[in-house]
């Protein structure tokens, strides 16, 4: 689980930082651009849309990522020894 929400967040945040610097010149009609290839032409709206909706796959991302931390070091695995170690 925490590798899947690092995964979503380096996603989330790969593809945001390659949209926002492909796509620095605009209008009123925005085509979108990631690394070369045309992908949609949207505006002020959809884009803020598509923001929102980026910016939720990354909370989900964050919170899948703390939420598996912290079930990790609340329920360590207890120790038992090996039968016939010294410490049985």
């Amino acid at each position: 689980m925490i590798v899947l929400g690092l995964l979503l967040l380096a996603a989330t945040g790969a593809f945001t930082g390659l949209v926002i610097a492909d796509n620095l010149s605009g209008g009123p009609e925005y085509t979108v651009s990631v690394l070369g290839q045309d992908i949609a032409t949207m505006n002020a709206l959809a884009i803020f849309c598509s923001g929102l909706a980026l910016a939720l796959i990354f909370c989900l991302g964050l919170s899948a990522a703390s939420t598996a931390i912290h079930r990790h070091r609340a329920h360590p695995r207890a120790y038992t020894p090996h039968p016939g170690s010294p410490d049985h």
